[in-house]
């Protein structure tokens, strides 16, 4: 499963059946992908770092947009959601339970200092190699900050909220 980051959004427009031909181009089988933000699911035989280089530079060939991209396995997807460390969260509001997941895993204490731009009880937990993120007020009134770069580290992460989260886990048949 691939995760992008950043599309059709501000004008970065990449419609998903260009990309679903340009994975079937690339080998991928079992491609579906959800909803317009970049949520791919596909089955390779690749490790998950030389399907996200590979579709990079794909997506950059086609397309001229670098666009980060995030794989993970079925059974990674599995443990991710598996680890939710806000359980009443994803049942209560699981648009406002935001999964950060990046390229590694997020630098060290960087909870504690995206909690601290935060207001109105927003939480960040690490869990399973990702940031769990949650707004108890809704996303949109929030300043919590996601750093790009955390003491001189670059934190090449996309988020995705619960719900989808879900949706890609039922998708993967995990």
């Amino acid at each position: 499963m691939a995760l992008l980051r950043g599309i059709n959004v501000g004008g970065r427009s990449l419609p998903m059946a260009d990309l679903r031909a340009l994975c079937a181009e690339l080998g991928l089988a079992d491609i579906a992908t959800y909803i317009q933000s970049g949520n791919i699911v596909f089955s390779a035989r690749e490790r998950p770092e030389a399907v996200a280089a590979e579709l990079e530079a794909a997506i950059e060939r086609r397309f001229a947009m670098k666009v980060p991209t995030v794989v993970r396995t079925a059974g990674e997807w599995q443990g991710i959601v598996a680890a939710n460390p806000f359980p009443d969260a994803a049942r209560e509001a699981p648009n406002w339970l935001l999964l950060m997941v990046g390229k590694t895993a997020p630098p060290q204490n960087i909870e504690g200092a995206m909690e601290a731009t935060g207001a109105a009880g927003e939480r960040v937990r690490r869990a399973a190699g990702i940031l769990w993120i949650h707004y108890p007020a809704g996303i949109g009134p929030s300043k919590l900050v996601w750093p790009k770069t955390f003491a001189g580290e670059p934190f090449v992460a996309t988020t995705r909220n619960y719900r989808t989260a879900m949706k890609l886990l039922d998708m993967l048949g995990a």
